[in-house]
């Protein structure tokens, strides 16, 4: 069993959305980057935190949906690689002043203060008309606008908006993401990973459809320095202006949530580590090397032309047909016997459909695992490379997060640390359970974010006390170490 230790780096934050290092203009080493749900931005280094941006005023009023748990509010932020010199740096938050009816509401609901969410959606098989729902009316019927944005840190320490890459309109209140900007050391492209908008299930299969921008992992050249004025709020590809779209290009399809992406240097070539949060089944974490990323004006090509763009190379994660490396179920109690429960295919045409074309995980952990070395998860919230020595056991391999153990235990609650490894002959690897020794005490201990600096040597874990997005300053950054 590995066991580590947790060395808490600050404490009474906000929940820690991103966890990063960079190396600030005029500076050699690194420094530890903190940004929260609620918007502010904190640098660590030398035992000092600092204040280095606040976007609060720009984020959409947290917990107004009905519910005192969102995935909304500032869930994005990236370093340019030569931040050092260019002071340039991406940040993707929930906009204020945005919030709506969401996409499943009636259009009068659109006039009522405050807005209702309706229930999580769930699919019927023996209702077809609950498997090919639309997303209509968007200009309306919509939860609410993310925006990815390029800031520029001035000569003088102060940070400035640049411009605007993406404007998002967002289906529901959740699904949007978490860690959702990485730049590729591979590429040098800004990565963008968006979920599938929400409520469960992907009521509009919006994560398989190429126009949708939801449901992918999206490369951005931030290097074409494009301007747009007023940059249109979107929900498809083909409603970007021109000169956006050519800075765009698809690396995968079929996401359902995404905690972000990992790159792993192995001689001369990246592993990328892409985890997917499951529906009600399991949670998984993929690994691909190679990928054909398609050009964004292709897809329209195609789509124009009503024909399907070469999909070669395409890594397809399998959303919505496909949880992990199981056909999406719909868990039933079953009435003979209250003690089972009996698992339908929720969208049996879609799993066939992507049966042969999706990538196939690299390890699966489930929300229920009766053995006794395992745990019973909920959802994954990080998934981070590690190549340091400080702690030995887990040098090369991928460390995962799961937000809270789900044992049926009573409070408090207490998150995972986790971790796999790819096998040399590609086949489905096992993951171990790290033990942590930390005391939290009475207190619950939700695992919310992981991060790693530059050279993925060390390793950080933000803890919250609380889902309740209202419940403020209840979030530690701690370092792992051996």
């Amino acid at each position: 069993m590995t066991k580590v230790s947790l060395q808490p780096i600050v404490s009474n934050l906000n929940l820690p959305t991103v966890l990063k290092t960079t190396i600030l203009p005029g500076d050699s080493t690194e420094t530890l980057f903190v940004a929260t749900q609620s918007g502010e931005i904190y640098y660590i280094r030398n035992g000092f935190i600092g204040n280095f941006l606040d976007i609060r005023p720009r984020i959409l009023k947290l917990g107004a949906s009905g519910g005192k748990y969102d995935e909304r509010g500032l869930i994005g932020m990236a370093f340019h690689p030569k931040f050092q010199y260019n002071g340039l740096f991406y940040l993707h938050y929930s906009v204020t002043g945005t919030q709506g009816p969401g996409a499943l509401s009636k259009p009068e609901a659109a006039r009522q203060e405050p807005a209702v969410l309706p229930e999580f959606f769930k699919p019927n098989p023996c209702d077809p008309g609950t498997l090919n729902l639309k997303w209509i009316d968007r200009e309306i019927l919509y939860d609410h606008i993310d925006t990815v944005e390029e800031w520029i840190l001035q000569p003088n320490g102060q940070p400035q908006k640049r411009r605007t890459l993406l404007n998002l309109r967002r289906p529901f209140f959740n699904h949007n993401g978490v860690n959702s900007l990485n730049f590729s050391p591979e590429t040098g492209k800004l990565v963008l990973t968006t979920g599938d908008g929400g409520m469960g299930y992907d009521p509009f299969n919006l994560s398989q459809n190429d126009m949708e921008i939801a449901g992918k992992i999206i490369e951005i050249d931030v290097d074409k320095n494009t301007f747009i004025n007023d940059s249109p709020v979107v929900t498809r590809f083909n409603e970007l202006p021109a000169q956006i779209q050519e800075t765009l290009a698809v690396m995968a399809k079929g996401v359902r949530n995404i905690p972000g992406i990992s790159f792993q240097k192995f001689y001369n070539q990246y592993i990328k580590y892409v985890g997917i949060v499951g529906q009600d089944l399991a949670e998984s974490i993929y690994s691909f090397v190679d990928y054909q990323a398609l050009p964004v004006t292709q897809l329209i090509q195609a789509s124009l032309m009503n024909s399907q763009a070469d999909q070669e190379g395409l890594i397809n994660f399998g959303w919505r047909g496909w949880e992990g490396a199981f056909p999406t179920s719909i868990i039933n109690s079953c009435s003979a016997n209250p003690a089972l429960d009996e698992k339908v295919i929720a969208y049996y045409n879609d799993a066939i459909k992507t049966s042969v074309l999706r990538a196939q995980p690299l390890t699966s952990y489930f929300h229920q695992d009766p053995r006794p070395d395992k745990f019973g998860g909920t959802a994954l919230t990080g998934v981070q490379a590690y190549m340091g020595h400080g702690i030995p056991d887990l040098t090369g391999s991928v460390v995962f997060t799961d937000i809270a153990r789900n044992e049926g235990s009573q409070p408090p609650v207490r998150g995972v640390l986790a971790y796999t490894r790819v096998r040399a002959n590609h086949k489905l690897s096992d993951f171990s359970v790290i033990e942590t020794d930390y005391n939290f005490g009475s207190q619950s201990a939700f695992y919310v974010s992981l991060g790693t600096n530059l050279d993925q040597t060390k390793l950080y874990l933000g803890v919250y006390g609380s889902m309740n997005v209202n419940d403020s300053n209840q979030g530690t950054v701690f370092e792992i170490l051996s």
